[in-house]
């Protein structure tokens, strides 16, 4: 018996990215510049930011235009390298 296969997502298309690090004043800003190296014309509209209970990690969600998989990747491992970046949804 095979495993399934994941949907295959048919490029360009909205894609919805979650970014989530420890909560820091620059965090947003951060999150967005890099984002926009792989992704430009992030638009206010296109952000919602929300913390923590404790307020300990703050997470950013963004939609972007996705392009393909070799953006999304070089975007996730940018987000992961800088150090910042616990996870990436």
């Amino acid at each position: 018996m095979t495993e399934p296969k994941a949907p295959k997502i048919e490029f360009p298309c909205d894609y919805v990215i979650k970014v989530i690090g420890n909560a820091a004043p620059d965090f947003t800003e951060f999150v967005v510049a890099v984002v926009e190296q792989h992704a430009p014309g992030i638009t206010e509209a296109d952000i919602s930011i929300a913390g923590s209970s404790k307020g300990r990690f703050s997470s950013v969600q963004l939609k972007i235009l996705a392009t393909g998989e070799d953006q999304l990747k070089a975007l996730f491992e940018d987000l992961k390298a800088s150090g910042r970046v616990h996870m990436v949804l």
